[in-house]
């Protein structure tokens, strides 16, 4: 018998568009606990699945039988240096990247790149593809070179790059990284990370049709470059964040120490203040209710918004310029599309949102990455833009999500795993090796102890699941 009542889920995730009431709920406090709460779901024909902070839009992590929290399981474990200042580190799946990022920096490390919310477990960002942004980086996952991962007879199984490719422990290794939690639950992950290094960012706010007008040339116009548009305007933020060499970053150290730079720098500090909540926080909450109060108002409330966004430049350690605090609850769709059509794609939602004026007080957000060939990855084979959509929790998002797939699916896109689309193995068949991915599957988890009815969906039942 569970041990909640069904009416109030054990679990939910941040967004609240997916919740649990699994038969067990457990927090492992280590390697040698999770495996044998495995070896014991097992036995006894419970579905696992982990969860980390629930930053995933949809059920990934739902199931009816052993939910196994990761919290405990955080910290870092090794590091390994190299001559040239890069290192290899092991840490454990549990670790938030937010603390991630204070660990590395005490031993003069990062991580070569990140997306733009750090809330999530290090287990849980790779294995549902995060990415940042940047034309010369890849996603998170192509950051790791090892994993730890239990399968599904409780036995902890060490596999990296390191082993031959065709092998086993190499295709294991290819579905663990970024495979949905299907080849069983990481424990630990090893990451290749670099020295540590400052951004300097600038942001711009102006007008979108130069920006459209070659969004190849803004793309390459910075080590990591993003834009955010304002629905129902012609308006959007640019964010250009070029990486600093450490004599740079100690010049411009050096430049702040005056009174004039110390006043330059409370100036900033400042705009960044205002910009962080008209996009992302308080005045942005506001924003957002009085949309849903009025949604006649919406158009007019981006224009005020866009238009409240001033240029600045700021200085600062990568993760803090990466990473934004985001307060305010929404639900969110991303796709990923060929580069080269990305402004088709854009002018198209533009031209629905004006045709129905349907109301989307949050912006539309653009990035992009390099190619990469794990199995997976939404940007496996190709020059990738991300095009995400959003809408505030209190309003609904059914017909602007409903749209913008559409148009996502037309441009030939990919889902990002961990938010909300409606797309299933059979179209998902065309973009990834799912033949290889069921043949692992079935040789390292028979029963489909590890399935639940998402990662069924999406990347096909290869083998018949336990009963629960």
């Amino acid at each position: 018998m569970p041990a909640t009542d069904a009416a109030t889920p054990a679990w939910q995730n941040w967004a609240r568009t997916a919740s649990a009431s699994p038969a067990r709920l457990a927090r492992p406090r280590d390697e040698a606990e999770l495996a044998a709460q495995v070896a014991r779901a097992a036995s006894t024909g419970l579905h696992v699945r982990a969860v980390g902070a629930g930053h995933s839009f949809t059920p990934v992590a739902v199931t009816d039988g052993l939910l196994l929290d990761l919290e405990l399981l955080a910290g870092l474990e090794a590091v390994e240096r190299r001559h040239d200042g890069t290192a290899r580190v092991t840490v454990r799946a549990g670790t938030r990247l937010y603390h991630l990022h204070h660990l590395l920096a005490s031993h003069g490390l990062a991580m070569t790149n990140l997306g733009d919310i750090d809330r999530q477990t290090v287990a849980g960002a790779i294995s549902t593809g995060t990415h940042g942004t940047g034309l010369s980086f890849g996603g998170l996952a192509t950051q790791v070179c090892g994993v730890r991962v239990v399968t599904a007879d409780g036995t902890v199984r060490s596999v990296g790059v390191g082993d031959p490719v065709g092998s086993p422990d190499r295709e294991l290794f290819e579905l663990a990284r970024l495979g949905l939690g299907t080849a069983g639950v990481l424990t630990a992950v090893t990451l290749e990370v670099v020295p540590a290094f400052w951004l300097r960012a600038r942001e711009e706010a102006g007008p979108l049709e130069p920006v459209l007008a070659d969004l190849d040339a803004f793309a390459r116009s910075a080590d990591h470059a993003e834009l955010y548009w304002f629905p129902g305007t012609q308006r959007a933020l640019t964010i250009r964040n070029e990486r600093l060499s450490p004599d740079a970053a100690a010049q411009w150290a050096t430049d702040q120490s005056g009174l004039k730079g110390r006043l330059r720098l409370l100036r900033q500090e400042a705009r960044g203040l205002v910009d962080e909540e008209l996009l992302s926080n308080g005045v942005f909450e506001a924003v957002n209710r009085l949309a849903t109060a009025a949604p006649g108002l919406t158009a007019s409330l981006n224009r005020i918004s866009a238009r409240a966004l001033a240029d600045r430049e700021h200085v600062a350690p990568s993760y803090e310029v990466f990473c934004r605090k985001r307060r305010v609850r929404f639900r969110e769709m991303e796709y990923a599309v060929p580069r080269a059509v990305v402004g088709d794609v854009l002018a198209e939602l533009d031209e629905w949102l004006r045709r129905t004026s349907e109301p989307v007080p949050f912006p539309v957000e653009v990035r992009f990455v390099a190619p990469d060939d794990i199995w997976l990855s939404t940007a496996r084979g190709r020059d990738t833009a991300y095009v995400a959509v959003h809408q505030y929790a209190r309003m609904s998002h059914r017909r602007w999500f409903d749209a913008a797939e559409r148009i996502f699916v037309a441009a030939d896109g990919r889902p990002h795993w961990g938010k909300l689309h409606t797309r299933t193995a059979d179209y998902l068949g065309a973009h990834y090796p799912l033949d290889d991915v069921a043949r692992v599957r079935s040789a390292v988890d028979p029963d489909g102890l590890f399935s639940n009815p998402y990662v069924d969906a999406v990347l096909g039942r290869p083998t018949a699941s336990p009963s629960t």
